[in-house]
């Protein structure tokens, strides 16, 4: 379960304006890689906290209802919050591995304050744009509550984004599989072939599909 440790470790040793970045999206076959940087108030982080901020996890782990509950109350009372993106053209001109980074750096570059700090999900990453500390950290989602406040809004924003979608391009059921890989999804690939934002490097003709 996420908390404050690594956060405050960070306070006690001078550090200040920590945010938390993730991305969602990395293995849709649709769309764009979205990222979050979040920075939460010190008021939050060393507490008392408020009862809702223990919901605040992986949002895998959480249903679209709760994400959706969570993410308002963390847009509304984060210090800061940036959002960025790489298309599904960027991904297939470059790679996912780099439109993750990319996305991420330009989530940090939206924040309208300064970080001090950076923690990132995931191993061994960094991003070389910002010559500030930074650690990344495994399942970070699931170990620092700023990370994990990242990942809720930004799942629930590209959530929102793959339901406009929907509306476009009808028969790929991208309000149900938000652009992964599903059987459903692949069928309707098959059938009608990948649409205009279709990540066209990645593997589209598979039938196994992601549940």
């Amino acid at each position: 379960m996420a908390d404050f440790k690594i956060e405050r470790d960070i306070r006690n040793k001078g550090g200040k304006t920590i945010a938390g970045v993730d991305e969602v999206g990395r293995g849709a076959l649709f769309g764009p890689v979205l990222a979050a940087a979040v920075v939460l108030p010190e008021s939050l982080i060393i507490g008392p906290a408020p009862s809702w901020l223990e919901d605040v996890n992986d949002s895998k782990t959480l249903t679209p209802r709760k994400r959706k509950e969570l993410a308002k109350l963390i847009l509304a009372e984060a210090e800061a919050v940036g959002v960025g993106m790489a298309s599904h053209a960027e991904i297939d001109e470059k790679n996912i591995y780099w439109a993750s980074l990319e996305a991420m750096t330009r989530a940090v570059r939206n924040l309208p304050l300064a970080p001090g700090y950076l923690l990132i999900d995931g191993p061994r990453l960094r991003l070389r744009a910002f010559d500030i500390p930074q650690v990344s950290i495994p399942r970070g989602d699931r170990t620092s509550k700023s990370i994990a406040a990242a990942s809720i809004v930004a799942k629930v924003l590209r959530d929102e984004m793959m339901m406009i979608f929907d509306d476009i391009y009808k028969g790929y059921r991208l309000c149900k599989n938000k652009g992964y890989g599903t059987r459903e999804h692949y069928r309707a690939l098959k059938e009608m072939g990948p649409t205009t934002f279709h990540r066209l490097t990645f593997n589209l003709r598979s039938e196994a599909g992601r549940p």
